[in-house]
């Protein structure tokens, strides 16, 4: 059984993250792209935001034993096998975390547009993310 405490730390963790993107949302582009804290801030909750997801998606595995994940990928797929993420969504979960090992390990290649573009377009996968979450182990919370 999952520890709810435990989800609803790390999902607090997002909600609390995404309004700090969705601050720096409401930057306009060339403000962004010429403020290096704005950039960095950026990159950091987008990147602990996703590790927070990938967090819990490793938690909900252990804890119902589901097959090891090979990857965090394979974590994000695990959940959509058993029905607990939209089939529909996987394909930008999988893109999330992707995102997330190029701001671990390749971050000196990271473009700070593309930042820009997941701030306009990308956050409400976030949402997405948390309302299946909470549809499937928390009902009775949000």
């Amino acid at each position: 059984m999952v520890d709810r405490n435990i989800l609803m730390s790390k999902l607090a963790y997002i909600e609390n993250g995404l309004s700090h993107l969705e601050w720096l949302q409401k930057t306009p582009e060339r403000d962004f792209l010429g403020n290096g804290i704005f950039t960095g801030a950026a990159k950091y909750y987008l990147q602990t935001c996703i590790e927070a997801m990938l967090d819990i998606a490793n938690h909900i595995i252990a804890r119902q034993r589901y097959r090891p994940p090979e990857n965090y990928v394979d974590a994000l797929r695990i959940l959509g096998e058993h029905g607990i993420l939209p089939a529909e969504q996987l394909p930008v979960f999988f893109r999330m975390a992707r995102f997330r090992n190029r701001v671990v390990h390749l971050y000196h290649e990271v473009d700070n547009r593309e930042v820009y573009k997941i701030l306009q377009t990308g956050l409400n996968d976030f949402r997405t993310f948390i309302q299946a979450i909470v549809t499937h182990f928390l009902p009775s919370n949000h």
